[in-house]
């Protein structure tokens, strides 16, 4: 389903997830001219024979050696006065070059502007994102059954042994690369694997990931005490840091209860993070409390302190909140939430 262009102009899209959004086909060299109900699909001799094949009926292909010069090419026979991009995906050199070429075209930088238009997701969107969770979900388990044979294997052996488990052996790709730490490492939010870091009873696992379904991403934090097994869903109970595990679930659920379409994004990173506050951890809660996710792995809106965006129907975000002892324990639990009927809904 396509949504109708809302920027009363023209635009030109270079990054993958946009390509897919307007054409059902992306490659890692192409770009997509939007006029109206008519696209263009820019691209070079090794992808035209996908190109034909998956582009939507809306799209003509272009095939040339020279995908910027080909673009310039058609927005002039186009006759096409202002053009919209994204100065976040354009070079320098590539900007210079357009505007060199393009002298009569009014460029209009807008940063996030393909994001925001598929910021709101379409029922058929969310169908996706949602069976995509449910793989990654399978994956957790999966893995946590794994990790209970695992004792003694390093964090960077059981990083890359996750994976065959969230792809499916293969079937599906990832939707960034998983974080698994242990105890300490796990209080750095985006830790890398340690191979000295090894898998032993009394450990605190916190394992973050995703993959995608059809090009859509899902995105799980769970963590848990190792005692030999694991649960990731029902975790049992760590003998020192379960009051902290407790804070935080506490305010993850609060957040997902109490958050409302209307609200500022602010106001509902304010509902988790006011949890942790309030018990006196706030300043060990690190990062934002969640992300926009569908195409891209993080997308609008951004569940921060400072955005004033609007949660409106349809919106997919990340509820994440954590806390992060130096040193000690990192703990982060992750949901996924549909905006419908006013109030979240957990994917």
């Amino acid at each position: 389903m396509h949504r109708k262009n809302k920027l009363n102009s023209f635009y030109f899209v270079t990054q993958e997830s946009a390509q897919y959004h307007e054409c059902s086909f992306c490659c890692d060299n192409a770009i997509v001219l939007v006029c109206e109900d008519v696209k263009f699909f820019i691209t070079d001799g090794r992808y035209e024979t996908e190109a034909l094949q998956y582009c939507n009926a809306q799209t003509q292909i272009k095939i040339t050696h020279d995908v910027f010069l080909e673009l310039i090419d058609v927005v002039k026979s186009q006759k096409i006065k202002e053009l919209v991009f994204d100065p976040l995906s354009l070079s320098v050199a590539e900007y210079q070059r357009l505007s060199s070429e393009l002298k009569d075209v009014k460029l209009i930088a807008q940063s996030n502007f393909h994001q925001e238009l598929r910021k709101c997701k379409t029922p058929q969107e969310i169908q996706k994102i949602a069976f995509s969770q449910k793989l990654n979900r399978e994956a957790f388990e999966e893995f946590a059954r794994f990790l209970g044979k695992s004792a003694g294997k390093s964090e960077r052996e059981l990083q890359f042994f996750s994976k065959t488990f969230l792809t499916h052996k293969g079937e599906y790709p990832l939707s960034f690369e998983p974080i698994f730490a242990l105890n300490g490492n796990g209080a750095k939010p985006h830790a890398l694997p340690e191979t000295q870091s090894l898998l032993n009873n009394g450990d605190w696992i916190l394992f973050d990931a995703g993959l995608k379904y059809e090009h859509y991403c899902s995105d799980m934090t769970r963590c848990g005490y190792f005692d030999g097994e694991i649960d990731f869903f029902s975790p049992k109970p760590h003998p020192k840091y379960q009051k902290l595990y407790d804070i935080v679930y506490k305010a993850k659920e609060y957040a997902i209860e109490n958050l409302r379409e209307g609200m500022s994004a602010k106001e509902v990173d304010a509902l988790a993070r006011n949890v942790i506050q309030k018990e006196g951890y706030g300043k060990y809660f690190v990062h934002s409390t969640g992300h926009g996710i569908g195409l891209d792995i993080h997308e609008l809106p951004r569940i921060s302190p400072r955005s004033e965006e609007i949660i409106s129907e349809g919106m997919v975000f990340s509820i994440e909140p954590g806390i992060y002892l130096p040193q000690e324990i990192g703990i982060r639990l992750e949901d996924l939430v549909v905006v419908k009927n006013g109030r979240a809904e957990r994917i």
